[in-house]
């Protein structure tokens, strides 16, 4: 599936929102819903917001099916995410998301705490991922444009895992993103 619109993203969570969220005891919709959630209880900007509701679209529209980190696979989500949603969105919404994995293995670099904190799946995951960040990597890495902003997505990232939270509907999220979507395809006409 190509993603041109918000109507496309919309279809996207309809369609496969129920995949189960690499055994945590949510499903991606959920995930999207509670990540979403987290940032607009912490102030976040609107352009944010739409990044943490939609940075792991990339699981969804990945071709490896469940859990890819079970089997070894690294299934490079926010890559796949971060071109889907380019042509929609500013930086602002596409670079965190393309940064949040990056995000975990820095935040793994500077709080040794950080690792002991993540889920079972989160760290088979890194494990595929590259694991922590090294020096220079780390300072690379805290010196791109969203770095701070792909750390706080992923904190959000970590905590999204509630099973029954209760979060805004689909749309209350499909309309912040349409507020940040830069392309008229993107809009609800």
């Amino acid at each position: 599936m190509k993603i041109h619109s918000i109507e496309d993203i919309e279809q996207l969570f309809l369609d496969a929102g129920h995949v189960a969220y690499a055994g945590e005891g949510i499903n991606q919709l959920e995930h999207a819903l509670q990540c979403g959630q987290l940032a607009e209880q912490a102030g976040a900007s609107a352009s944010l917001i739409t990044a943490a509701f939609l940075h792991d679209i990339g699981h969804m529209l990945n071709p490896k099916g469940d859990t890819p980190s079970a089997r070894g696979i690294d299934d490079q989500h926010q890559f796949i995410a971060s071109h889907q949603l380019k042509s929609l969105f500013r930086q602002d919404v596409v670079a965190p998301v393309h940064l949040h994995v990056l995000g975990k293995r820095a935040l793994c670099a500077i709080e040794v705490e950080y690792y002991g904190s993540l889920s079972p799946d989160s760290k088979r995951s890194m494990a595929l991922q590259g694991g922590p960040l090294s020096t220079r990597e780390l300072e690379k890495f805290l010196a791109m444009p969203y770095a701070d902003d792909a750390m706080a997505l992923r904190r959000w990232d970590d905590l999204a895992k509630t099973p029954n939270r209760q979060t805004p509907a689909l749309d209350h999220f499909l309309q912040i993103a349409r507020s940040v979507c830069v392309t008229h395809s993107g809009l609800n006409q």
